[in-house]
């Protein structure tokens, strides 16, 4: 087959379109995954409009995962400056102020925005802020002007889920973004939900002495952790936070949250403030998706590995997709999107996504758990080490300080499935799991890296040893 051919095959742009649009892509949406490609095809010549209703950044930066990183940030520094008498350094009274660590967190997240409209203009992206409704291929409307592109991509995210509970439109019943706003510390917390952000949340409050108290309808909290250091995890959060497991809340009534037990029993509790944290919807109405014939349901538009939608030249990328709900994964999505138009081969691949909770102990995993490998068909094998088997971890951490190593091998091929952690600094860790899942290196393989000591990282490569 000739390079032309290959470039014609791979080439989605419909050419029984007009080529005269005023852009090459229009982008609706500015999170991770809209300006990231923004940014990327505007390197590449591209010209590119980007629409973004609120701020630049989405809600990654905006509502997400910069504001909690930051505030937990400073969590971390008030219980590090608390426990710092264990390693030979005399603080005095911590106390720790909600108003300054806000007003910090606002500062990261003004600088970014910055960053980003800098990096924007760098490119020469145009970037308007309104409300974007979607007339199909080529076509997008802001107020009462048109917008015309070769491509179209749809960016919109997502938004909190608000289940169905009587009492939720109370003030003091708040979301993930409500409550990034608050001007004064509960004295009592209840968290609506054991996943990712509310396991964060509830990580940030206990640490800086709140009573917490999590209501996880199913019988583990987050859902696609390994089961073993899940309970390692909540170990480690025992005494700070309470959970309530198998519990499904009925209604909110006041202060009062009410939940039924696995067992059917009727329990109560009381707080100041009721977080709900019980996943997140994809942003799909009003946006004139259905009128154009647009194919999607409550969990997304449907896409494939291109992230083509069924329309001509138009794609859809991050949570919208309802594919994964992580910053990296919208990047990675807008950036094959990106290729596909360019006519470079390239598909979106999810059996090597790293994901963390960034929570005091963090956790972190990359590909398959033991039980996934099991029951996708794999003989299993798998092994795990204390984190404390590292100088440096031990050093920094104590003896007491919580976190293991899981690897997860194909016994018959010694290929790498999948690598789960707890213990602090994971966060930092995992991509290196992901660049040996990815590159379906052989446990032998990882054996053969040279990793620097005295490292926290050396636990990845020590365990594969205890295979």
């Amino acid at each position: 087959m000739t390079a032309e051919a290959v470039k014609n095959r791979n080439q989605t742009v419909d050419s029984t379109l007009p080529g005269n649009a005023e852009y090459d892509i229009i982008i609706i949406g500015a999170g991770p995954g809209g300006y990231v490609m923004a940014e990327r095809a505007g390197h590449l010549g591209k010209k590119v409009l980007l629409i973004e209703k609120e701020y630049l950044g989405g809600v990654c930066l905006n509502w997400g995962c910069i504001p909690t990183k930051t505030l937990l940030n400073s969590a971390k520094h008030y219980v590090h400056a608390k426990e710092a008498p264990n390693f030979g350094v005399t603080t005095g009274d911590v106390q720790f102020d909600l108003t300054k660590a806000m007003a910090w967190k606002t500062e990261v997240i003004e600088t970014l925005r910055g960053g980003i409209a800098f990096t924007m203009k760098k490119n020469k992206v145009t970037v308007i802020n309104g409300t974007a409704k979607f007339l199909g291929p080529r076509k997008v409307q802001v107020g009462d002007k048109v917008y015309e592109g070769e491509n179209v991509v749809i960016a919109t995210g997502s938004s909190p889920f608000i289940p169905p509970i009587p009492g939720t439109e109370q003030l003091h019943v708040m979301t993930s973004t409500d409550i990034l706003s608050i001007d004064k510390m509960p004295e009592t917390l209840a968290v609506i939900g054991g996943g990712v952000i509310g396991i964060e949340f509830a990580s940030f409050f206990s640490s800086l002495g709140v009573k917490v108290d999590v209501i996880e309808m199913l019988d583990e909290i987050i859902p696609f952790m390994d089961r073993g250091q899940a309970k390692e995890f909540r170990r480690a959060l025992k005494g700070k936070v309470t959970f309530n497991l198998g519990c499904r809340v009925t209604a909110i009534d006041d202060h009062t949250v009410k939940y039924t037990t696995a067992k059917g029993e009727d329990k109560a509790i009381d707080a100041d403030i009721v977080l709900m944290s019980v996943g997140r919807s994809p942003n799909l109405k009003d946006m004139g998706f259905e009128e154009a014939g647009l194919d999607f349901d409550r969990r997304g538009i449907k896409v494939d590995e291109q992230l083509r939608t069924n329309l001509p030249n138009v794609y859809a990328i991050g949570d919208v997709t309802g594919l994964s709900q992580l910053a990296h994964s919208a990047s990675r999505m807008g950036e094959v999107a990106l290729n596909t138009i360019c006519g470079k081969r390239d598909r979106f691949r999810m059996n090597a996504i790293p994901w963390a909770v960034y929570s005091m102990p963090e956790v972190a995993g990359c590909g398959l758990t033991e039980n996934q490998a099991k029951d996708a068909g794999h003989n299993v094998e798998t092994a795990s080490l204390p984190m404390t088997m590292s100088g440096r971890f031990l050093a920094e951490n104590g003896k007491r300080g919580p976190g293991s190593v899981k690897v997860v091998k194909d016994a018959d091929t010694d290929v790498l499935l999948g690598v789960h952690m707890v213990g602090a600094g994971c966060s930092e860790m995992i991509y290196g799991a992901a660049v040996m899942i990815e590159a379906e290196l052989r446990v032998k393989d990882v054996q053969e890296i040279v990793f620097p000591h005295p490292t926290v990282g050396e636990v990845l490569r020590d365990v594969m040893f205890a295979l």
